[in-house]
């Protein structure tokens, strides 16, 4: 990566990583994930913004040199120790070994833990409100924590309305060539933040919208992010986006999200969908849990207003992977949606209904109804399945 100038002292050290092929082990990342870092130069001290995973160190090192030229740091501030961020702290230890780091007390106690500095002389420590004064640039420190681990902050530039923000506002997707969203087209990194803020941020919704309060007349004329572009023309809508995903708020159409062994089921889904598509629903998305991966059902859940979910009957219990898909809405506490259910049989009649019914009662979803099949579509169940998509839009349209 290019090491880049943003605004006047600050610096991008960042780096890209196109060779994970999931990320936390999870979430696939097919057009890879940058890991952003960068540097303040102030009239008497500099200091670093984070660091990367640990995997790329080398040429993480090599940028830092590079924009130092000899110089060395003098503070290494960290705003969220998720090892994609902090796994290079020890590294930087032994490049830079005067420099300071800075965190809060949950930071400092995590950084002991991963990486067995234990030196206290080594932090500084800092809490919400302070300022690090490097002389020319004031860093005021903003505690946002649960955005999305207990010790996140972010970190504000105060002299050209910079802030530092962590994983808040990040999304999945590497930097071809470009730093920030002046020099490129970021269009294709929208739904990648539709995902990434599903995936990573979802449950944290209450925390998001905390932050955003806190942050609430704080003039941000750039965003430096952890993952992703940096921000600047696109400011309002990303802000925007965020506020509404951490909201619970939605777009319109509907997801179906369906699991089928033989085929039985996948003929109810469609039957569903045309329901829908009769009663005006013109963006339908339809995802067989088979086959499509858990991050993108997960983000288009989030993203659209009606929630369908299919299942065919397994060991007594739903199918497995669409239990897995229930278990990620649940966890995620899912809120604010339409919601639909179907199922298929051949001898366990309730098993499906009634597990599904749990999930309704414990997310406190808004339930149009359960529609069941018996072994395959006969003309009754074909018209159910359709009548159920009816249902769901005309809660839609009284939503």
């Amino acid at each position: 990566m290019n090491v880049k100038e943003i605004t006047e002292g600050v610096y991008y050290a960042g780096v890209n990583d196109r060779v994970t092929v999931l990320f936390e082990g999870l979430w696939p990342i097919p057009e890879g994930v940058s890991y952003n870092s960068y540097i303040v130069k102030g009239e008497n001290a500099t200091a670093l913004i984070d660091t990367v995973r640990i995997d790329e160190v080398r040429e993480f090192l090599s940028n830092i040199s590079r924009i130092q030229d000899g110089r060395p740091i003098d503070y290494l501030v960290i705003n969220h120790m998720e090892p994609d961020h902090s796994g290079s702290i020890p590294e930087v230890v032994r490049a830079y070994p005067d420099i300071k780091i800075v965190g809060n007390v949950q930071t400092i106690g995590m950084i002991k833990g991963f990486y067995h500095i234990f030196d206290d002389s080594r932090f500084l420590e800092v809490k919400d409100g302070e300022v690090l004064d490097l002389g020319g640039k004031t860093l005021k420190f903003y505690l946002t924590p649960m955005v999305h681990w207990p010790e996140t902050m972010m970190t504000y530039l105060e002299e050209n309305g910079t802030l530092f923000s962590g994983d808040a506002f990040g999304t999945f997707g590497a930097l071809n060539g470009a730093v920030t969203d002046c020099e490129m087209e970021t269009d294709r990194y929208f739904p990648e933040m539709y995902r990434y803020y599903a995936n990573i941020v979802g449950k944290y919704g209450m925390f998001v919208q905390r932050a955003l309060a806190r942050l609430a007349g704080v003039d941000i004329k750039w965003i430096c992010s952890t993952h992703g572009p940096v921000w600047h023309s696109r400011i309002a809508e990303v802000v925007d986006l965020v506020d509404r995903l951490s909201r619970y708020e939605s777009e319109p159409g509907v997801v179906i999200v369906y699991g089928s062994m033989y085929g039985n089921t996948a003929e109810m889904a469609e039957e569903v969908a045309r329901g829908l598509a009769e009663a005006g629903v013109t963006n339908i998305i339809m995802h067989d849990a088979s086959h499509s991966s858990m991050s993108r059902m997960i983000s288009d859940a989030y993203r659209y207003e009606g929630l369908v979910v299919g299942c065919a009957t397994y060991s007594m219990r739903l199918f497995p992977p669409v239990e897995a898909f229930m278990n990620a809405m649940e966890t995620r506490e899912i809120k604010n949606k339409v919601f639909a259910a179907f199922g298929s049989f051949t001898w366990a009649k309730g098993a499906v209904g009634s597990r599904m019914d749990e999930y309704v009662a414990r997310m406190g979803l808004d339930s149009a109804g359960y529609v069941v099949m018996k072994q395959t579509l006969d003309d009754e169940s074909r018209a159910a399945a359709r009548r159920l998509g009816t249902e769901v839009a005309a809660r839609l349209t009284r939503k």
